[in-house]
């Protein structure tokens, strides 16, 4: 017996299918073909955005406006960093015909980005398709050669890592970035919006309110957004100078500077800026930006393979010592036990075979 069709949203009752499509700005026609490859340890939470919204795109519409494609690069099922499995639904040769294609990253990033990996993002670049990432699927394009001199989103806690590895790339703290033919995104919900973005683009934002009501989204993140709010955001308005000195330390990590040099940077006396920094941190300037100087440091230490003196001067500290009794004074740890718990915790997993009655009529989800 042939399954009953849900009926359509009420938002979308009283609209004949084709409204949304009659506001293509595009001036392309059919089904958007967009192909999602799955990297081990991969994001659930940044895939699952992703693919959501394009289905309900195509549920309100009640047209086929996006189609997708799930490949894993070794055609098992790929498991994502929460222990689930999705199926593959095509292969590589499967990618050829899409328009769009994401390489969905999670943790581990490094170790599950080989040669393999690289070779297929080159040839589905190659093919003309758009080639995009989400959350750290970014440092996979970048290895790959495919982001020189383009303009790139990652998660933030990737940042200043992948940063330091590739030069060419031009890495930003925004939410996403659409350069030219290449569309980055950093992790979490950011994928919603990105897509969100994208399909107001091509039909308008009647369907993007309307699929925006059905997740009871609130508010539209832009491409500038950031991904991190400093701290004194959070404070509330009329904070702008703890905003402008957490955000003049971050962008001085490695030569910091004196704090009444910093002062002075945002019209503000030292008595003044340490008065702010008790008041809504219960700590004064400089052990704010030591913490800070820290928390990049732990990023390196865990997300990049710089040696440990490199990442010492990275994040100015003069000797070796120093900075080995400041990292332990706030981790309860040293920086090469940092490291050497990162390298266990990193080990790649065995994959997970694909169960061999699945019909690949659609992504599988299961308990790995």
């Amino acid at each position: 017996m042939p399954r009953t069709p849900l009926a359509p949203p009420p938002s979308a009752a009283s609209a004949p299918a084709a409204a949304y499509g009659a506001n293509d700005a595009s001036g392309k026609t059919g089904t958007t073909h967009i192909g999602f490859i799955l990297l081990p340890d991969y994001s659930m939470i940044a895939f699952a955005n992703a693919v959501e919204t394009l289905r309900m795109a195509n549920y309100i519409s009640r047209q086929p406006l996006y189609r997708w494609t799930v490949v894993s690069p070794d055609q098992t099922a790929a498991r994502a960093s929460n222990g689930l499995a999705v199926g593959s639904t095509g292969d590589a040769a499967s990618l050829a015909d899409c328009d769009t294609v994401f390489v969905c990253g999670g943790v581990n990033i490094r170790n599950n980005t080989d040669d393999a990996v690289r070779q297929l993002l080159r040839q589905c670049a190659a093919a003309g398709a758009t080639i995009g990432a989400l959350c750290t699927g970014s440092f996979a394009l970048a290895s790959a050669g495919l982001l020189d001199g383009y303009r790139c989103a990652i998660h933030w806690e990737n940042l200043a890592a992948i940063s330091e590895e590739f030069p060419k790339v031009k890495f930003s703290t925004e939410v996403f970035i659409l350069d030219r033919d290449r569309i980055t995104c950093s992790g979490g919900t950011a994928p919603l919006h990105l897509m969100l973005h994208l399909i107001r683009a091509r039909f308008g934002a009647k369907l993007v309110m309307d699929i925006s009501e059905q997740f009871i989204v609130e508010r539209l993140r832009a491409s500038n957004d950031r991904q991190r709010i400093p701290q004194p955001e959070c404070i509330g308005p009329g904070y702008q100078h703890l905003t402008e000195a957490a955000e003049i330390m971050a962008a001085n990590i490695e030569e910091p500077l004196p704090l009444a040099e910093l002062a002075n940077a945002i019209a503000l006396s030292l008595r003044q800026l340490e008065r702010l920094f008790h008041r809504y941190f219960s700590m004064n300037p400089a052990q704010y930006y030591m913490n800070l100087r820290l928390r990049r440091a732990q990023e390196l230490l865990t997300h990049s393979s710089m040696p440990i003196m490199q990442v010492t001067v990275a994040c100015g500290f003069q000797s070796s010592s120093h900075f080995c009794k400041a990292y332990r004074s706030l981790f309860g740890h040293s920086p090469s036990e940092e490291r050497r718990r990162h390298a266990g915790a990193a080990k790649p997993r065995a994959p997970v075979p694909a169960p061999a009655w699945q019909e690949h009529t659609g992504p599988v989800m299961r308990a790995a």
